[in-house]
């Protein structure tokens, strides 16, 4: 390749990390809008608590579906084709959410959006992890999903709870649709189909099968990725859902407060989730990932402490220093599965893996938390998530690495034995 040549490469590839990085915050602006809108809707159609979480439910469990389904047809047909109508679809289905006048009305269109989202997941990260140079795979696929932490945690409660104060929850369903029509409009100008990989042998890969697709399963990394995914979600949802409700209620500190720990939380997630991803393009992905998984447990045992309180900034810093949240998807969720496959099977290891996280752990996780917290109280929802890294932590362990760190790449070729 001539230095001209090099010097496209390189500037695609970061165009393509700077569209998919403000397409994936779009992404989860528009899941976790739901969420911080819910105090504005629930009073105007009477929902329960128990309907609330429904909303949240049925958006997961779609999401889980269809980013296999449609990660594994992406794999067949192409990247473009899917993600494409997928961005455009879940922005028209945001503006949906603004017109639903009943419980059902929006429970529906809370699923479609989950259907119209899940592809985005797996077929973004595959596409930056097949167009990326492979020293900088791990630092490419962790600033774009970074853009969850930075967009989702931290803007998404801002913007939509302001739009909704002053004009109503409806607009601001309005409004977080606007970012993905445009994001789509770039993608479809800007974004390439990446070029079918080769084989070893240099031959071009055979167009997969619907039963080559079961072939995955033969590959202990796959499996145990799928448990690790699991126990990351679990983390993640059952910090978001009850720290809040544990710092103002058990630790009684006024919501201003737990607005500062959990915002100064979701800064150092944002941070580490694109700088320790790129370590691990250096120093090998299980190394990188048992360390983001044992100081992110430390994110909801921290909280547990009442002296820490008393010093907010104190508490804050810790936080900051100790999220590494956005970092383990990542790995655990897009590199690890990838590179231990075949190649035309890319996404579709990455959406097995969204698939058993989503299910198991945004799903299943909060609701038996929360029927736990009725009896235990809601410590014990932060004793589960620390669980959930540390089953995160003990699947790392019998992981087969997948980087080449000798050479600062990862391999082309899967590295990981199947299973016999």
């Amino acid at each position: 390749m001539n230095i001209d040549a090099r010097d496209d490469a390189k500037r695609y590839e970061n165009t393509l990390v700077a569209i998919l990085f403000f397409s994936w915050g779009t992404v989860f602006l528009d899941r976790m809008s739901q969420l911080y809108l819910a105090p504005y809707i629930a009073p105007e159609f009477h929902l329960t608590h128990e309907q609330v979480g429904m909303l949240a439910s049925v958006l997961a469990i779609t999401w889980a579906v269809s980013t296999l389904l449609f990660g594994a047809l992406s794999d067949r047909f192409g990247r473009r084709r899917i993600l494409i109508p997928a961005v455009f679809a879940f922005s028209l289905l945001s503006w949906l959410s603004g017109v639903a006048h009943t419980f059902h009305q929006l429970l529906l269109v809370r699923a479609l959006m989950g259907i119209a989202e899940g592809p985005c997941w797996s077929i973004m990260t595959a596409l930056i992890e097949e167009s990326s140079t492979p020293s900088r795979r791990g630092r490419n696929i962790g600033i774009v999903v970074s853009a969850g932490a930075l967009v989702g945690l931290a803007v998404a409660p801002i913007l939509t709870t302001q739009v909704a104060a002053r004009f109503g929850w409806r607009w601001a369903f309005f409004v977080c649709g606007v970012p993905g029509i445009l994001m789509g409009l770039l993608m479809w100008k800007f974004v390439k189909e990446p070029p079918k990989k080769s084989g070893a042998d240099g031959e071009r890969l055979h167009q997969p099968r619907i039963r080559d697709y079961f072939a995955i399963l033969r590959y202990r990394n796959v499996w145990l990725c799928c448990i690790g995914a699991a126990g990351f979600i679990s983390w993640l949802f059952l910090c978001n859902v009850f720290a809040p409700l544990y710092i103002t209620e058990v630790a009684h500190q006024p919501p201003t407060t737990a607005g500062f720990l959990l915002g100064a939380t979701g800064l150092g997630s944002f941070i580490l989730g694109f700088l320790l991803p790129a370590l691990s393009d250096r120093l090998g992905r299980k190394p990188v990932l048992l360390a983001m998984a044992a100081m992110s447990a430390l994110v909801p045992l921290v909280l547990l402490i009442p002296p820490l309180y008393a010093y907010p900034w104190i508490l804050a810093a810790i936080l900051f220093l100790t999220n590494a949240g956005q970092g383990m998807p990542t790995l655990v969720m897009v590199l690890i599965p990838t590179e231990s496959v075949p190649p035309q099977f890319a996404a579709t290891s990455i959406g097995l893996a969204t698939l058993v996280g989503e299910v198991f752990g945004a799903t299943i996780a909060p609701t038996l938390g929360g029927a736990l917290a009725e009896k235990h109280g809601l410590g014990i929802t932060l004793l589960m998530s620390a669980g959930g890294a540390g089953l995160l932590f003990l699947v790392a362990l019998f992981l087969k690495e997948t980087a080449n760190v000798r050479h600062g790449a990862a391999h082309a070729q899967p590295v990981a034995e199947p299973l016999h």
